[in-house]
């Protein structure tokens, strides 16, 4: 079965400009991003440098996104999966 063809746009179309403006877009979106990135990372570079413990950071940071109830949904399945390891 062959692949069907993406359909031809006329590089002086309308599509053909808002598409580039999509790229143009997503390209400057991907540099802040990689910025941000290189932010955190030297954030948790200081912290350790401070003595703090970078995995525990991470994994408090993970916890905050969550609400309450979800928190504590995982922290019972991770319970009970502890003890039927014989780890509790």
């Amino acid at each position: 079965m062959a692949a069907s063809a993406a359909p031809a746009v006329d590089p002086s179309s309308v599509a053909a400009d808002q598409l580039k403006s999509f790229i143009e877009r997503i390209e400057r979106l991907e540099e802040e991003k990689a910025g941000l990135a290189g932010d955190i990372k030297d954030v948790y570079a200081e912290a350790k440098g401070n003595g703090f413990d970078t995995k525990a950071l991470r994994r408090i940071v993970s916890l905050r996104k969550k609400d309450h109830a979800e928190r504590q949904e995982e922290e019972a399945i991770l319970e009970l999966y502890m003890q039927a390891l014989g780890m509790a």
